[in-house]
């Protein structure tokens, strides 16, 4: 029987495995180009036990797919779970505070989860009139429930209404859709409709699982251990003053024992196989979003993982949450940086449209098309691209009102999408001027695009622009070249007609972008 304790106090410890490291053949140039910035939070909770260097068996996505991953600038990411079915928020994390006999219904919920609203043509379709380069969908979040169909089985769970108290138990089932009464691979289904309209894919996956108890206790894991600290010790620079009481509340985790060697090998076994699964039978895969991390105990295991991954798909871009510079890109979440990273890593802003990634109920909390088009702007001039958060219910229905925001921004992509996508960040610091006008670059930069976030009162004037004599500058939308002067003293000055306004859309009028030869 396993016991409730109402204080757990965790402590960060010094806890190193040995391993051996091949002497690394990269250069130092090499290595420095995939270092994730010191101030990134999910880096530091890793970098007291990942080495900042990758070891030499392990290689990057290449240049290429770098590239292409640069040029997408806008795309979608869905979270879809058990959570979705009672539309509970923040996604499958308040699972951790239920009292026990609702954490069993809430894992057993599967058993009846009949989505049959669900149509991946639709879902593909929204995202393709809404101008998405690529989605993003959670194959697995924390609960461990699998959208796709595993072949490996758990063989350990917690039976919480158990007599006397939660006890863990033995199974033997694979906690996937295809043992509900679906039974379709939606992963399948959303890649296929995907590669027909041409939409890069990434897969979400989340390191941890909170239904087998093999994977106890990393990251808040329901289940914590004698051993937690050091078994799942987070980075040196992770606080985790508070965090017991704000992920579990007042009673804290369910205290269990420390798991066998047989268990956690069986875990990272099946985590690295779920994995090759993943980039295995769903054809080429864009990108794997990988979610939390494990600790020192087991990073030997996750990094052979890793070495695994990357000799079946090359080119997979692989999110850096729980490996370190192993990474290919990084995720700034719920907030866009405030100018240019300093980093060569590429980097995707996620950001729910509604208050959390999960399902928005209510109307008035989603935040509205000139919301995400503002952002993508941003999140380009500075060099990075933005992925907005939603997620549908139970059912596979988005919201009426996420559908008609997500497909208002597509009508301003359709219009004005040469100054987004493929194009780079300004060089220098010149990315901004002011807080209302942002500019990105064509990749030969033969023309700049000037993005205002409100319409110029009849003459739009920029500080930092000096075009070429003759240059050609419109706003896009309109064939009517604009009028303009440049002076060493007052910059440029372009007149802009009041009827070029008027000629615009209503609902397109959420971002004004110049185009400027250079």
């Amino acid at each position: 029987m396993m016991m409730r304790n109402s204080v757990i106090k965790i402590f960060i410890v010094a806890f190193t495995l040995p391993f051996v490291i091949q002497a690394q053949t990269r250069s130092a140039e090499e290595n420095a180009k995939h270092y994730l910035p010191k101030t990134d939070k999910q880096y530091t909770y890793t970098s007291g036990y990942i080495e900042e260097n990758p070891v030499a068996e392990y290689t990057w996505a290449s240049k290429e797919a770098y590239e292409a991953f640069n040029d997408m600038k806008f795309g979608v990411r869905i979270h879809w779970g058990l959570y979705s079915i009672i539309k509970q928020e923040k996604e499958s994390w308040p699972l951790l505070k239920l009292p026990n006999e609702q954490k069993q219904a809430y894992f057993d919920m599967y058993k009846t989860w009949n989505p049959t609203g669900f149509n991946a043509d639709n879902w593909m379709e929204l995202f393709k009139q809404s101008g998405m380069k690529m989605f993003a969908f959670t194959t697995k979040h924390h609960e461990g429930f699998s959208l796709f169909d595993t072949k490996t089985r758990v063989k350990k769970r917690v039976n919480y209404t158990a007599p006397g108290g939660p006890v863990i138990e033995d199974c033997d089932v694979a906690y996937s859709i295809m043992e509900g009464p679906f039974k379709r691979d939606i992963v399948k289904e959303l890649t296929d409709a995907a590669r027909k309209r041409d939409i890069k894919i990434d897969l979400y996956y989340s390191n941890p699982d909170w239904y087998d108890a093999d994977f106890r206790p990393y990251v808040w894991h329901p289940l914590q251990t004698p051993s937690s600290a050091t078994l799942a010790v987070r980075g040196k620079d992770y606080k985790p003053e508070g965090a017991i009481e704000s992920h579990y509340g007042k009673n804290g985790p369910i205290m269990a024992p420390d798991p066998t060697p047989q268990e956690v090998e069986r875990a990272m076994l099946r985590h690295r196989e779920q994995l090759k699964e993943l980039l295995t039978n769903y054809g080429k895969i864009d990108m794997i979003c990988l979610d939390m991390w494990f600790g020192p105990a087991v990073w030997h295991y996750l990094r052979e993982t890793m070495i695994e991954l990357r000799k079946i798909q090359p080119d997979v871009m692989f999110r850096a949450r729980g490996i370190g510079n192993y990474g290919d890109y990084y995720t700034p979440e719920g907030f866009v940086p405030g100018a240019k990273e300093n980093t060569q890593v590429p980097w995707f802003v996620i950001y729910p449209l509604g208050r959390t990634f999960s399902y928005e109920a209510e109307a008035d909390k989603h935040k509205g098309a000139k919301w995400v088009v503002q952002n993508i702007v941003d999140c380009a001039a500075k060099g990075g691209n933005f992925m907005v958060g939603v997620g549908p219910d139970g059912d596979g229905k988005f919201h009426p009102t996420a559908e008609a925001q997500l497909k208002q921004t597509g009508k301003w992509l359709k219009t004005n999408g040469e100054a987004i996508y493929g194009t780079r960040a300004r060089e220098g610091e010149h990315w901004k001027e002011g807080d209302s006008i942002r500019f990105t670059r064509s990749k030969d930069s033969k023309t700049l695009y000037a993005h205002s976030f409100e319409w110029p009162n009849k003459v739009f004037n920029l500080k930092t622009v000096q075009p070429v004599k003759g240059s050609k500058i419109y706003l896009i939308g309109s064939n009517q070249p604009l009028k303009w002067k440049y002076s060493t003293k007052k910059g440029l000055a372009i007149q802009v007609p009041d009827e070029l306004k008027n000629a615009i859309p209503t609902e397109e009028q959420l971002v004004y972008t110049f185009k400027i030869a250079q």
